[in-house]
């Protein structure tokens, strides 16, 4: 019997505020962070990894919640957990102390998020398959079971669900085998476009995007509009206008300004306006849709829930939805959020970028096109070109595709180099930070 014997949590910080990587109008100076769950067994060989992720400070109240989180597995028998992953779930998710906290949202939310990512990882790894295929492979019953329908039955019945997916289920080979074809999922690059980046640095990246193969490139927008106008202007002059042009104001704007600043900048033909406004305000998205259409909206990265996502498609307040493979709770919530979509007809493009979300997204998109949706109209992930290095199993992109993952688990592993130095506050790089301000503040005293 193997066990897990110890549930570690580490404060992962990367310094991205230097480089301005991920500046946005909301978010300027982030420093791309993780809450990072390794599920230790008494197997030397089998962990499991998983993560949530966060912009810098803070980072250690997930770190704290993941650890309250993670205790109830300690002693547990993998195999018993693996073979009941929809249980497990239930009994983090009814923890009622802690759900007080939430419920389910914020921090307690991130942290369920992290710690089942890592149950589902460790899953994963024990039946020797990537996350996508493990999925892939499962019934329709099965993946019904472990998929968080609570609160949902207005808008989805169990019953809906499981025709949903047995639908699908005949034909899903034949969409793996098309993946392969076409070179894997097709995915969409905001590394390009940070706010913070200068015009130079913008065209040169958006040149290399489009020699790169990508048909979908992404701007942020919404700190100053003449930026926004020349900006854009840069990116049509570089992309063409046959290729897609998405913009993201990060939910900086009222819906009367949101309504407006789109409409400014209509002219450039943008696919969507993502987090036009309030994460939360379900009838503010659906009277910017209506006044900006046939711009489309975009929203879910910080959709705290499956019953908001139920509400933004039962108010057609999106056209886009953009889960979070780290800020729903994992993929018990996250299933139940794609077969609402599909239910809706709600294309999903799941958000992507920070630490590790590309490496956890690719998986989702897959199984999606293999299992539930069956299509790849109107679908595209998206891929940031930052810290994939950091990762054992990285995603890999080859002419604006992901490539299937083929190892084992979520790819959600990082090396133990990593932890060592960007761990907070005491791994080297951060360690020798404090000495460095340290000094400084000596000098000038």
């Amino acid at each position: 019997m193997t066990t897990i014997i110890d549930a570690q949590v580490y404060d992962l910080r990367f310094p991205t505020s230097l480089s301005l990587d991920g500046s946005d109008a909301m978010n300027k100076d982030g420093d791309y962070s993780a809450a990072y769950v390794v599920l230790v067994t008494d197997d030397p060989q089998l962990s499991g990894y998983g993560f949530t992720f966060t912009i810098g400070r803070g980072n250690d109240l997930c770190v704290a919640a993941a650890r309250q989180r993670a205790l109830p597995l300690i002693g547990r028998d993998v195999a018993n957990m693996v073979g009941d992953l929809g249980g497990v779930y239930r009994d983090l998710a009814g923890d009622t102390q802690l759900r007080w906290l939430g419920p389910e949202k914020g921090v307690v939310h991130l942290a369920m998020a992290a710690v089942m990512n890592a149950v589902w990882d460790l899953a994963a790894r024990l039946a020797g398959k990537p996350v996508w295929r493990l999925l892939s492979d499962m019934s329709p019953e099965e993946l019904v079971d472990v998929a968080d329908l609570r609160y949902l039955s207005d808008a989805l019945t169990r019953d809906e669900a499981i025709e949903i997916l047995r639908e699908m289920e005949p034909t899903r080979q034949e969409r793996i085998d098309e993946l392969d074809r076409r070179g894997g999922y097709p995915c969409y690059t905001t590394s390009a476009g940070w706010l913070g980046y200068s015009d130079d640095k913008l065209r040169r990246l958006l040149k290399e995007a489009v020699d790169s193969g990508y048909q979908h490139v992404k701007l942020k927008v919404g700190a100053n509009l003449e930026d926004d106008r020349r900006r854009m202007g840069i990116a049509r002059e570089v992309i063409g206008w046959d290729a897609k042009l998405m913009i993201d104001a990060n939910q900086v704007w009222d819906v009367p300004e949101a309504i407006d600043w789109v409409n400014e900048l209509a002219h450039f033909n943008p696919l969507w306006i993502e987090e036009p406004t309030s994460p939360d305000d379900v009838l503010g998205h659906a009277a910017v849709r209506r006044a900006v259409a046939p711009i489309g909206v975009a929203t879910g990265e910080h959709g705290m829930n499956r019953v908001l996502f139920k509400q933004m498609f039962q108010a057609g307040a999106i056209d886009y939805c953009q889960l979070d493979a780290a800020r729903l709770a994992s993929i018990n919530e996250i299933l139940a959020v794609y077969l609402m979509a599909k239910k809706f007809g709600v294309p999903v493009c799941p958000h992507a970028g920070g630490v590790g979300l590309c490496e956890l997204v690719q998986h989702l998109s897959i199984f999606d096109y293999v299992a539930v949706s069956g299509t790849l109209e109107n679908r595209v992930t998206e891929y940031v070109d930052h810290l994939h290095e950091h990762f054992v199993d990285p995603c890999i992109v080859v002419e604006g595709n992901y490539v299937l993952p083929s190892q084992p688990g979520y790819s959600a592993k990082v090396f133990r180099e990593t932890l060592d130095v960007y761990s907070y506050p005491k791994g080297s790089y951060w360690a020798a930070a404090s000495e460095s301000e340290s000094v400084g503040a000596v000098s000038i005293l």
